[in-house]
């Protein structure tokens, strides 16, 4: 399936969003190659990504025995016959995993809190005034927010009041005939039916319209809203960004041969001379700290696996010594994967990094078992610690280790021949780097942890107890 991103100017209607996305729809269903094509428009108020009503989706389903690439390329020039619309063909997957793949796309970002929208939009006119006159500080662009016409009521108060009607009362009644009043429910067949009074459509058609609604006073004459109000059409942001109990906007910008360390203190002096009202403030936030910060969390996740697999391999080799050396090559069974993903494209993807966990407790697995089994043929054969007791145990294993990796690449291998298509974005890559990962693991188990348990692996003789020291001195007198 491809999905296509469709997104109208700010303010264009249902019934227009409706014509264009069925006019699209139509013409990609003729494109040989698509089997199906499906829409729908806007986001409902209470979904987890609320849109507006100008944004929409199209799903185009094709047919696995048409040509990929042909045919995505018919569908991206049918998409591109539609100016003055925003749209993106993608994949399901890549659009599924984008926000978490994708990082900070400027190197700085000056952040200013405050509470009136046109307040925030001129401070950021004056901040990205600051930040292109500061060296080594390029690709000032404000952050601008979307935003829809919207009509706009504002009560007179001397109109109003000459004609004795208060302000809240004219909000009231052009609410009331505008966009609806809640006044009761009604209950049917154990079903409950919300009952509002609003007025007729034709009352929304035009700004003229509006103005012309008419208003009651208390002495029981009427007006008309124009009368008593100002009615316009102006544009409203149809977003609210909040950080810390506040709204925001942000100015961003890249580095062009300065290093962040350098320019940051240039910049918050500079922003210290702005005249910035009170409960107004500003942030330097930059790429490098988000990083940072980023960073130091994957070090503690990694440091606490670590510990983990160490623990649970010294609760398996009854050795803290054996457990630190084997934990110390696990890194030689990741080699082959990373390779394999330099082949690839030399990209470290989401679906490798999930490719190299897998590897990773492969190896462990593999790791754990051959050394139980040695234990085992020590406790239970009475094989005597050394060369020929770890070359047995080797030699046995080596039949379950390679079936294991042969049984694990085959599975693999469709994926990998399979290539670039839809549906395969993340599985090809995991494919690629456990494939590479498979042959220095198995060689890591085969010949590497083996060598160190004949190193590190020998067991203390444990002391008899005080009934097998009775038995023994029993057998010494009576012989």
């Amino acid at each position: 399936d491809l999905l296509i991103q469709w997104d109208a100017t700010p303010g264009t209607s249902n019934t227009e969003m409706n014509r264009i996305t069925a006019q699209v729809n139509e013409e990609l269903r003729s494109v040989p190659g698509v089997v199906n094509v499906g829409s729908h428009v806007g986001r409902a108020e209470t979904v987890d990504a609320t849109v507006g009503i100008n944004s929409g989706e199209i799903w185009v389903s094709l047919d696995p025995s048409a040509e990929y690439a042909t045919t995505v390329a018919a569908v991206r020039q049918v998409v591109a016959g539609y100016p003055g619309l925003l749209r993106e063909v993608t994949t399901y997957q890549p659009a599924g995993t984008e926000d978490a793949v994708t990082g900070v796309d400027n190197d700085l970002t000056v952040r200013i809190y405050g509470y009136e929208l046109d307040v925030l939009r001129d401070h950021a006119d004056q901040v990205a005034q600051i930040l292109a006159g500061i060296s080594g500080v390029v690709d000032v662009q404000p952050d601008i927010l979307p935003s829809e016409p919207q009509v706009e009521i504002e009560v007179d108060l001397a109109a109003a009041e000459e004609h004795g009607i208060k302000p809240g009362e004219v909000r009231r009644q052009a609410t009331t005939l505008i966009s609806g009043i809640h006044v009761g429910n009604l209950f049917e067949e154990q079903k409950v039916f919300d009952v509002l009074v609003w007025g007729v459509p034709e009352i929304r058609h035009s700004p003229t319209n509006i103005e012309n609604l008419m208003i009651d006073t208390p002495s029981g004459e009427q007006v008309t809203l124009s009368e008593v109000a100002d009615v316009r059409i102006a544009p409203a942001a149809t977003i609210i960004r909040r950080a810390a109990v506040s709204r925001y906007i942000d100015v961003n910008a890249n580095l062009a041969g300065v290093s962040t360390a350098s320019v940051v203190p240039a910049i918050e002096r500079s922003l210290k001379g702005m005249d910035i009202p009170f409960e107004y403030h500003t942030e330097v936030l930059y790429r490098a700290e988000e990083q940072q910060a980023v960073q130091w969390r994957i070090l503690a996740v990694v440091a606490m696996v670590l510990i983990g697999i160490y623990l649970l391999m010294q609760a398996s080799f009854s050795s803290w010594s054996l457990a630190f050396f084997v934990l110390l090559t696990l890194p030689m069974a990741l080699v082959g994967g990373v390779l394999g993903a330099v082949l690839d494209g030399g990209i470290i993807t989401l679906g490798s990094l999930f490719g190299l966990l897998a590897l990773l407790g492969l190896a462990v697995r593999n790791s754990i078992v051959l050394v139980s089994h040695l234990h085992e043929l020590e406790d239970h054969e009475g094989e005597p610690f050394g060369f020929d007791a770890v070359l047995r145990g080797a030699g046995e294993r080596v039949t379950p280790i390679l079936m294991t990796a042969l049984v694990t690449g085959l599975a693999l291998l469709p994926m990998v021949f399979a290539g670039n298509i839809a549906g395969n974005e993340m599985t090809r890559p995991i494919a690629v780097v456990i494939l590479g990962g498979l042959v220095t693991s198995t060689l890591l188990n085969l010949f590497v942890v083996p060598a160190l348990y004949l190193r590190f692996g020998a067991r203390p003789v444990p002391a008899p107890s005080s009934s097998e020291v009775s038995d023994q001195t029993q057998l010494g007198l009576a012989s």
